[in-house]
């Protein structure tokens, strides 16, 4: 079976890659992000900063940047950089995105975009009142891989989806990391759970009507280390489980009433390497019945960049509304209070 790909589109003549800044020397910017952003078509890093500026200059030095800068309002006031990507600690996100938009730059901002509903509503506002786009972060949004699982959803060859089950898990348990400090927005619900939560969504294609979590803290930094989730949705289901102290591992399965997707590595697709995506028409339960279908390598953070980079130069939709990532959120709110309830939370409840 074909692969259902994202085409991007080619630039035209009189068109030129859209000028990026990243803000901050993370990880993610650093080793995957702008390596994937400067091999696409449609974007070009130019500059990156730091509250060190010897730290900015060596990440400019080793990514072939042309500039780097010392502060984050240096970078935002770059008359040259049209785009902002930003990839600072949770507790950052919102008010550097706002102040990017409010400088005239469009802002891809890593998930999750916000620590809370209301700040997500805030971006949307600031959103409209700029012009300027902005978007959540998360790449798997339009990697082939789930643009193929919707598509078969879609089309109905697993019959009506009923079921959706998840899991993602790491270990890191070191004190210092951002991703433990609750006060930085750390805990495994906002890092990875983020996932399981709005694949689940884009699968049905729908906002679930309540949610019940079971959280475990860690007892000595508090961050929520391992988390799991029951979503009710109208037509059906979707439990996962996320933790950030146990063996590292990833799968999503969808199941309907004919047949199952499962999809191998749904989150850290591997830039390198085909992706699979299994399709079992449940004739037997040893694997009788599974079709394999492919996805050919393909970097999603390079895909992620383009398709933003495209919507700035046709002044089109974002792959990831902000409207979304508010539906999003309100969910990860929901699980939150049912930590403290005990019971079902309503995602509709203030």
């Amino acid at each position: 079976m074909r692969a259902n790909g994202n085409t991007i589109g080619a630039m035209t003549a009189n068109q030129r890659k859209v000028r990026w800044g990243v803000l901050g020397v993370a990880n993610i910017a650093t080793e995957k992000v702008i390596p994937a952003m400067q091999h696409g078509d449609w974007s070009e890093v130019v500059a990156i900063a730091s509250r060190d500026a010897g730290r900015a200059a060596a990440a400019a030095r080793e990514l072939g940047l042309a500039r780097s800068h010392g502060s984050y309002e240096a970078l935002i006031d770059d008359a040259e950089i049209e785009a902002i990507y930003n990839p600072l600690p949770n507790h950052l996100h919102v008010p550097w995105t706002i102040r990017a938009l409010e400088a005239g730059k469009h802002v891809l901002c890593e998930k999750p975009i916000s620590l809370t509903v209301a700040d997500a509503e805030q971006l949307i506002e600031v959103r409209n009142r700029t012009g300027r786009k902005v978007q959540e972060a998360f790449m798997v949004r339009t990697h082939p891989q789930w643009l193929t699982a919707q598509a078969l959803v879609r089309e109905g060859r697993i019959g009506e989806l009923r079921s959706i089950a998840g899991y993602f898990s790491y270990f890191n348990r070191d004190a210092g990391n951002i991703r433990n400090v609750p006060t930085y927005g750390g805990g495994a619900m906002m890092d990875i759970g983020c996932y399981l939560i709005h694949t689940s969504r884009m699968m049905f294609g729908a906002e679930p009507r309540r949610v019940v979590s079971l959280i475990e803290r860690d007892p000595e930094m508090h961050v929520d280390r391992l988390s799991s989730l029951m979503l009710d949705f109208e037509r059906g289901q979707a439990i996962g489980t996320c933790s950030t102290q146990v063996a590292a591992w990833q799968r999503m399965h969808m199941v309907g009433t004919r047949g199952r997707i499962e999809i191998e590595i749904p989150f850290n697709a591997p830039p390198d390497r085909p992706c699979r995506v299994f399709v079992d028409d449940g004739r037997d339960l040893f694997g009788g019945g599974i079709e394999t279908i492919e996805i050919p390598a393909v970097d999603q953070y390079t895909v992620q960049g383009d398709l933003f980079s495209r919507a700035i130069r046709e002044d089109g939709p974002v792959a990831y509304p902000l409207e979304d990532t508010v539906a999003n959120m309100r969910v990860i709110d929901a699980a939150f209070r049912s930590e403290q309830t005990g019971g079902w939370v309503a995602t509709s409840s203030p």
